[in-house]
This record gives structure tokens, sequence and C-alpha cells, in this order.
């Protein structure tokens, strides 16, 4: 159940890539290569520093995934815009499933729950940062605008917590994932936001 939810992160994680590209009138190797990017980055992060090998290496379907996602995108991105008006709400499906994901992979490992739960932020933010940075944006890690890399904390600290208690497994996973993303998109429509440092006012 694990890796049908990692496929699912994967999938939306590289529809948000793949329509980051179209706005920024990428053409279809540049979207792929977003896709691809946002989708495994965080996942190949985590698993370098777990000193395993990358879950995107091991199957053939961590990379036809975002391929699939970027020919949906292609064809009928203005379709997919409709049914999910903002990019944000696919990133923050994305964050929420990688961060429980990560921090419960991280803790089969044998990671403490403090160094789980940083892992899982790495999976969750880690693809995010290499899309924003080949898409010529600042990422939203840097300048956490509307809470994006403070869900993926949270959710990060519930699943560690819940694997502490011996609570883990799809369930204890989904439950981090709704609540990372629903942080996420409370934030989105709140506008809640990190503060600035004292005396500093955003633009």
């Amino acid at each position: 159940m694990n890796q049908v939810l990692d496929l699912v992160g994967i999938f939306v994680f590289a529809l948000s890539g793949a329509l980051v590209g179209v706005r920024k009138r990428l053409d279809v190797v540049g979207m792929a290569v977003l896709a691809e990017m946002t989708a495994l980055g965080g996942g190949i992060l985590r698993d370098l520093i777990l000193n395993v090998r990358p879950a995107a290496f091991s199957s053939t379907g961590y990379v036809l995934v975002p391929i699939a996602a970027t020919v949906i995108v292609f064809f009928w991105h203005p379709h997919v815009q409709r049914v999910m008006p903002a990019v944000d709400v696919l990133d923050a499906a994305g964050l929420g499933l990688f961060c429980a994901v990560g921090t419960e992979k991280a803790m089969n490992f044998g990671l403490s729950p403090l160094h789980g739960a940083l892992l899982g932020v790495t999976t969750a933010v880690g693809g995010g940062i290499l899309r924003d940075i080949l898409a010529g944006q600042i990422p939203n890690l840097l300048y956490d605008r509307q809470l994006y890399a403070v869900p993926a904390m949270l959710g990060s600290a519930v699943m560690a917590a819940l694997y502490t208690v011996d609570l883990h497994g799809w369930p204890a996973t989904l439950a981090a994932a709704v609540l990372a993303f629903g942080l996420r998109i409370a934030a989105m429509r709140l506008r809640l936001r990190a503060p600035l440092a004292r005396g500093v006012t955003s633009e």
C-alpha cells in the first residue's frame, strides 16, 4: 500500500511540475524534466542519505508515471487546470504524501524520530526545490509564503510520533499526509505565512 501512496504522490507532484512548465512556456522536453525532478528529486535525496538504491531506479513505474503525467498535461492542460484550478493544490497533495512516506521509510531504516522527520521534510520539499530552481523562481522553502515547509514539518512530526507508538502502515501514513495537506490548503486560503525578521515588511 505504501508503494501505491508513493506512486500517487509522484503522479500529483509530476502534474504540478508539468503545469509549471506550461506556465513558463517550456516545450515538452522541459515539461518532462520538471515533472521528473519534482516527482523524484526528494525521494532520490532521501534514499541517497539512507545509503540505499533510490526507488526511482528500482522500478520503471517511478519513471513512467511522471512521463504519463507530462503527456496528460501536454494535451489537456486547460482541462487539468479547470479540474485542479491551482498548481498549489497538486503541490500540497504531493507535499503531504511525501512527508509521511519519507518519514516512515526513514524510521524503517532505524533513524530516530527527529532524524526521520527531517528526512521526511527533505523527501517532501526536495523535488519542489529542484523544480523551482530549474524554472528560475525562488523555491517555496526559502520564501515560506503561505506556509509551505511548516505543514511538511508538522506532518513528518506526526508520522514520526505515530511510528514510535507502533502505529504505522498506510492508515498512519494517510492520516499524517492528510494533516499536512489540510494545513497547506488552510494556509493558502487564509494567507498564513511564517514571520519575517523583525523590522522587515513584505513587499
